[in-house]
């Protein structure tokens, strides 16, 4: 069985300061490191791209968890995959050949993840979960952090958790959005094993704690 992990999202941090934060993170219990690239066009936002992955790699210490938020997401593999991504996740709604797309990411040596928006039921995935390192449920619309997380995530797990357990019993179930020391315990205990938290991180008076926060809540069950 799995461990669960916590993914900081460094969306959330201050970009003027992204080494501190990023060796803050090396320090902490998090046990990834998520990056969220968005293009503006795929979602509503833009995020960073190529050059600040590379420059969070120079000073992580823990795995890149690298969220491509962006069309045409197969020009852009090889190229994360050499700025220190660890684990690749395109979203299924942003892919026309998706088995072609999750082939390619693990002949780069990275673990391969599908990404779903809210509205994208996880049968979708039925025909592909066997190949596939990690699934994540976006439990806000992609685009921004700070927003409300979405109720309806949880049955979604539930039911990715069934598909998972037959035919991909070690799959990566991870949630992205909304995700705090409330949540994570219930998460958890509807089959996810990975969680992603941005804005409850790095808008605390004292990370390092929440993250420990966050993490004993995920113990907890």
């Amino acid at each position: 069985m799995k461990n669960n992990v916590l993914a900081p999202s460094v969306l959330a941090a201050d970009f003027a300061n992204l080494q501190r934060d990023v060796e803050m993170l090396n320090n902490s219990e998090a046990d990834w490191i998520h990056v969220d690239i968005m293009d503006g066009i795929f979602v509503p936002n833009i995020s960073f791209g190529l050059p600040v992955c590379k420059a969070i790699q120079k000073h992580a210490k823990k795995p890149l968890d690298v969220h491509l938020m962006i069309q045409q997401p197969d020009n852009y593999l090889e190229a994360f995959k050499d700025a220190g991504a660890d684990r690749l996740t395109v979203h299924y709604e942003a892919v026309t050949h998706l088995h072609r797309t999750v082939s390619r990411i693990k002949e780069l040596g990275c673990r391969a993840g599908v990404a779903l928006n809210p509205h994208t039921p996880v049968q979708v995935l039925e025909d592909i979960i066997q190949d596939l390192d990690l699934v994540l449920i976006m439990s806000v619309n992609p685009g921004f952090g700070g927003q409300k997380f979405i109720e309806q995530t949880y049955q979604k797990i539930k039911k990715l958790k069934v598909l998972a357990t037959e035919t991909k019993p070690d799959l990566w179930i991870e949630i992205d959005g909304g995700v705090n020391d409330q949540n994570a315990a219930k998460l958890v205990e509807q089959g996810a094993n990975a969680l992603v938290a941005g804005s409850f991180v790095f808008s605390s008076e004292q990370p390092l704690q929440t993250i420990s926060d966050i993490r004993k809540q995920m113990a907890s069950v």
